[in-house]
């Protein structure tokens, strides 16, 4: 695998790894203070527990806002597209939850395939 190849897969890991913070430290605190607000807003939750600490390791790596609000929005895009499907019965709240991450990594990808310079650089280096 190249230096490039390489730096580029773990910077989408390292993301992962922080999304994975966001829902075992955040998103438990979210279901305590909310019982049962319906899955639309549930994956909204979702979305934003791996949002937030996906941002602040994005800050941390010395990424500038844009890329930051793009990872974001697409953390979002993975539920939201699917709502419509949700409404209409085609898929239920399971489908929404599995099918919303998958997509979101989807379009994460994109993300970084649009600019694999900006993910393929090293940033900040914290050994």
């Amino acid at each position: 695998m190249s230096r490039f190849t390489w730096a580029f897969a773990r910077h989408y890991v390292e993301m992962l790894l922080a999304m994975g913070v966001g829902m075992v430290v955040l998103y438990p605190l979210w279901q305590m203070a909310v019982h049962d607000a319906g899955p639309e807003l549930d994956s909204l939750a979702m979305a934003t527990t791996m949002s937030i600490t996906m941002a602040l390791w994005m800050r941390f790596r010395g990424h500038g806002g844009r890329p930051i609000l793009e990872m974001t929005l697409a953390m979002y895009a993975g539920f939201v597209v699917l709502f419509p499907f949700l409404w209409s019965g085609i898929i239920d709240a399971g489908g929404l939850t599995i099918v919303g991450h998958v997509l979101m990594l989807v379009f994460m990808f994109l993300c970084m395939a649009a600019r694999p310079d900006e993910y393929a650089w090293h940033g900040k280096e914290h050994a």
